[in-house]
C-alpha cells in the first residue's frame, strides 16, 4: 500500500501564470508530504505504506502542423511543437525554474492556442531530491534504518533520467505522450544535486551567460574583477558568489535572506563555480573545469539542465602552426574530436558547426579590448579547427598518427576540453563557442617554462578573461532571441528552449 499526499486533479489552463501556480502548488504538496515522512522515519516511526508523491507534469494536445503566432514562430526556433499529438513533460523546482517555465507556457499558449493541462504525474519523486539545500536529517539514521529506506521511499532511478530525448534516440511507446522538453524532471534534478556537489554553489546562483577555463589564473582574475565589481555602488552586477555559497552584495546593498548559509569549504571543489550576479539572471558564470574532456563533459551535462544562454570556453591551446606566437589568440570555427567521451552520445560523423552569433561576438570583443583592426588583428587572432584529444601526452607517441591526421583536419591548435564542450553544447542545444590563447608549440620546439609561462600569464590572462567577459555581455545586449539558432534543432524537435 502506497502512502500518498492529498491527490489534486489535472486542470486546464489558458493563463500561464496560472498554470505554473498550479504546478508549484502539486511541487510544494509533493515535497512537503515526503519531507514530513522522512522526519517521521527519522524519529522511528512506522509509516502506514509506501511512502510516495509524484512530479507535477505540463500538457498540450494539438491536432494541426499550423501554429497560430507565425510572426513569432519565424523569429524563435522554440515555444512550439513539431506537430499533431499529445506532448507532456514532467516539472521540478518551479520555484528555481519560474521565468523559464512562464516563458515555455506562455510560448505554447501563443503559438497553439490550446489549453496547458497541468496535473501530477505518475513520476515518483526520489526522496533525496525532496531535502532542503542545508538539510541533512538522513544522517542521523541508523544503520539499519538507512538500510531500509528502499522499501519505505523511493529512491532515484536511473531509468527515468537518460538523455534519450536530447540524444535523439527516444521513441515514445505505443499510446505515450511525446516529449515537451529534452530533461525529465528527476534528471534534471540529479543535475541540480550534482552541480552542487561539483561547483561547491547552489543552482540558483548559476546565470545564463557561462565561461569555462582550464586554468586557476582565470579563476584567480575573474574573482578579483568581481570584488572590483562589487565595491562599485552602480555596478550592474549586484551580487558576487564564491564556492560554499559566500555572497559579497554590491556596495550600499543589504543583505538577503539566505546570504547567512555560508559554509567556506575547508578546500574547493573539484570544478569550483563563480558567479557574477546580476538581478534578472543574465549575468556571468565561471568553472574551472581542470584539465581533460572527462570533466568538461561532466559539467556540461548538469549545467545544461539550467538551459543558458551561451557557454564559451577560454582556455590556453597548443599552437600547431610555425607562424603563430605565444598569446595569439584561436577563435575556433571547426572541431576535430579525439575526447573520446562522447562518442556514443554523438557520433563522430555529426559535424558541430560554429555559430554565426558566438563567432561575430568574440571577435567584436578581441577587437575592442585589444584595440585592433583588419590585418592587425589578423596577426594576433587566426580562425580556424581546434581539436581536442584525450591524451595529454599525444606529441610523444612514437608513429606521429596523431601529429598527422591533425595536419590533415587543417587544425591550427591543440587541447583537451574545447570540443567536448562545443560538442555538448550542439547536444543539448546551448550556444557555444571557443577563444583559446596559445601558450605552446611543442611541435616547433617551443615549450613552456618557468620564467617563460609566468611572463605569458601576466601579459594575457587579464586581456583574454576580460575579451571572453565582454563577448558574453554583447550576446546579451543583441538580445537572446537573436542567440538561439536553429542549427542546433532537430528535425522533430522538443518545445521547451
Amino acid at each position: 500500500m502506497s502512502y500518498l499526499p492529498a491527490f489534486i486533479a489535472p486542470s486546464r489552463f489558458t493563463d500561464p501564470a496560472l498554470a505554473l501556480a498550479q504546478a508549484q502548488l502539486i511541487y510544494d504538496n509533493s515535497i512537503a508530504h515526503l519531507r514530513t515522512a522522512m522526519q517521521r522515519y527519522v524519529a522511528g516511526e512506522d509509516l502506514p505504506g509506501h511512502v510516495r508523491a509524484c512530479y507535477p507534469f505540463v500538457r498540450v494536445q494539438t491536432d494541426t502542423v499550423a501554429r497560430q503566432n507565425s510572426d513569432s514562430a519565424a523569429r524563435l526556433s522554440y515555444g512550439f511543437v513539431a506537430g499533431p499529438g499529445r506532448f507532456e513533460t514532467t516539472l521540478t523546482r518551479p520555484d528555481l525554474y519560474a521565468k523559464y517555465y512562464l516563458e515555455q507556457f506562455t510560448l505554447l499558449l501563443d503559438n497553439h492556442a490550446v489549453d496547458l493541462e497541468v496535473g501530477t504525474s505518475n513520476q515518483p519523486i526520489p526522496v533525496h531530491f525532496s531535502f532542503a539545500d542545508n538539510e541533512h536529517i538522513e544522517g542521523n539514521l541508523s544503520p539499519e534504518r538507512r538500510q531500509l529506506m528502499r522499501d519505505v521511499f523511493d529512491l532515484p532511478d536511473l531509468t527515468a533520467m537518460d538523455d534519450g530525448i536530447a540524444n535523439g534516440t527516444f521513441v515514445p511507446h505505443r499510446g505515450e505522450a511525446q516529449p515537451l522538453s529534452l530533461f525529465t524532471a528527476p534528471r534534471v534534478d540529479y543535475s541540480l544535486q550534482r552541480l552542487r556537489h561539483y561547483t561547491g554553489t547552489a543552482p540558483e546562483h548559476f546565470q545564463n551567460f557561462v565561461l569555462f577555463t582550464n586554468y586557476q589564473f582565470y579563476i584567480d582574475e575573474f574573482m578579483r574583477l568581481g570584488h572590483e565589481a562589487m565595491a562599485y555602488p552602480a555596478s550592474e552586477y549586484v551580487a558576487f558568489v564564491e564556492p560554499g555559497n559566500v555572497i559579497t552584495r554590491r556596495a550600499g546593498s543589504p543583505a538577503l535572506a539566505g546570504d547567512e548559509h555560508v559554509k567556506v569549504p575547508p578546500r574547493l571543489p573539484q570544478m569550483p563555480a563563480y558567479h557574477l550576479v546580476r538581478s534578472d539572471g543574465s549575468g556571468i558564470s565561471m568553472v574551472n573545469i581542470g584539465v581533460g574532456p572527462a570533466n568538461a563533459k561532466t559539467i556540461t551535462d548538469h549545467i545544461a539542465v539550467l538551459r543558458p544562454h551561451a557557454w564559451i570556453m577560454l582556455g590556453h591551446c597548443a599552437g600547431l602552426r610555425n607562424t603563430q606566437q605565444l598569446g595569439d589568440y584561436v577563435l575556433a570555427h571547426g572541431y576535430v574530436r579525439e575526447d573520446h567521451v562522447l562518442d556514443e552520445e554523438l557520433p563522430l560523423w555529426v559535424p558541430i558547426p560554429a555559430l554565426a552569433e558566438i563567432q561575430v561576438a568574440l571577435e567584436s570583443a578581441v577587437s575592442e579590448v585589444t584595440q585592433l583592426k583588419g590585418p592587425e588583428l589578423k596577426s594576433i587572432m587566426r580562425t580556424g579547427t581546434v581539436a581536442s584529444t584525450d591524451n595529454r601526452n599525444w606529441e610523444l607517441l612514437p608513429d606521429n598518427g596523431p601529429q598527422r591526421r591533425f595536419s590533415q583536419s587543417r587544425a591550427v591548435a591543440l587541447d583537451m576540453e574545447s570540443a567536448t564542450i562545443a560538442a555538448n553544447g550542439f547536444r543539448f542545444r546551448v550556444p557555444y563557442g571557443t577563444l583559446l590563447c596559445v601558450s605552446d608549440k611543442p611541435l616547433h620546439g617551443e615549450i613552456k617554462l618557468p620564467g617563460m609561462a609566468n611572463h605569458f600569464y601576466r601579459e594575457r590572462v587579464d586581456q583574454h578573461l576580460r575579451i571572453g567577459m565582454r563577448a558574453l555581455e554583447l550576446l546579451r545586449e543583441q538580445g537572446v532571441n537573436q542567440l538561439h539558432s536553429r542549427k542546433l534543432r532537430s528535425f522533430a524537435e522538443v518545445a521547451f528552449q
